[in-house]
């Protein structure tokens, strides 16, 4: 094979390098009541007004995930647009009901997700890593605490927290309340923090997907699609979503509020460029985390139980047939 080939074959494989890099996107984009749809510019949000259609182009590239609201429609190639700047769709039900979409670029490495697949098999490593996620939440933990020790633990500290910002903003008494056929009897509080949990669900439902990682392979959480999203998002709550839904207690439109004030929440907490290494701290500390200047570095390999990564793109025919007689 010529130099010049083996360059060419090279630049056409996928690399890190081509890793969508969710650290460096805008966190979400919320809408609701409009068409979006591809023209000849790019992705735009269409809506009808006494003025006629009016655009507003959408930043595709740029975006971790989309929260798609009530009365919204896309069509198929907007859709693939989305698909191939690798951007979650988060649709969000009216009433606060959520059903998530999420897309995957066909280019994405497994290595994140075989680690998260080994550690969610093995009862003990998903006991670890469970014990991983509370400590990172307090900071510390008790030195041999179980599960159910620690859960107790973090109820005690949300309650104590939820009667620390009830005080701070005179509110004389609060109690988390998720209702969705009830939704509008609730107070502006549980509105917020409702409305905020669903954009911190997206937004960590973008950066999982972008990982590699399953969303449904949780270490605390189980039994949903979701119950790693869940896992991490409840790393950020206390020191996001749940201050932000008590500022709202007096606010006449605490869900809109809250998602406006979110993505300010989001950019001065550095969450996207947070999220991804706090997931892999959890499922594999020990491991080095992959370099984006390594971009030599080949995603896909052949799996052999005895030697491990090959590469793949090699015939072995002659090796694999060995003395081995083919019936044909």
């Amino acid at each position: 094979m010529s130099a010049h080939s083996g360059a060419k074959r090279r630049l056409g494989q996928p690399t890190l390098a081509m890793l969508p890099r969710i650290s460096d996107s805008l966190s979400f984009l919320y809408m609701e009541s409009v068409r979006i749809v591809q023209d000849d510019t790019g992705v735009c949000a269409q809506v009808e007004s006494p003025r006629g259609t009016e655009r507003v182009y959408l930043p595709a590239a740029s975006l971790a995930c989309v929260l798609l609201g009530p009365g919204t429609s896309i069509t198929q190639p907007a859709l693939a647009t989305f698909a191939r700047h690798g951007t979650s769709l988060v649709c969000v039900g009216a009433g606060g009901v959520r059903s998530y979409a999420g897309i995957l670029p066909a280019q994405l490495t497994t290595e994140w997700l075989e680690h998260q697949a080994r550690a969610w098999a093995d009862e003990d490593e998903r006991l670890r890593v469970a014990v991983r996620m509370y400590q990172h939440r307090f900071g510390t933990a008790p030195s041999g605490a179980g599960l159910a020790q620690l859960r107790g633990l973090e109820g005690q500290r949300v309650k104590a927290l939820y009667r620390m910002l009830a005080t701070k903003h005179g509110i004389t008494r609060f109690r988390r309340n998720y209702d969705p056929a009830a939704w509008d009897d609730q107070d502006p509080v549980n509105l917020a923090l409702s409305a905020a949990n669903a954009a911190l669900y997206g937004v960590v439902h973008a950066a999982v997907l972008a990982l590699g990682c399953s969303p449904a392979l949780g270490f605390i959480h189980s039994g949903t699609q979701m119950a790693f999203v869940y896992d991490i998002a409840d790393l950020y709550k206390a020191k996001i979503t749940i201050p932000l839904a008590f500022s709202l207690a007096g606010s006449m439109r605490p869900e809109r509020e809250a998602r406006m004030r979110l993505r300010e929440e989001f950019r001065l907490y550095k969450l996207m460029s947070t999220i991804v290494p706090d997931v892999q701290r959890m499922i594999a500390p020990d491991v080095a985390q992959p370099s984006a200047q390594d971009g030599a570095t080949d995603i896909v390999h052949l799996w052999d139980p005895d030697l491990g990564s090959l590469p793949a793109g090699v015939n072995y025919g002659d090796e694999a047939a060995g003395d081995v007689e083919i019936p044909w």
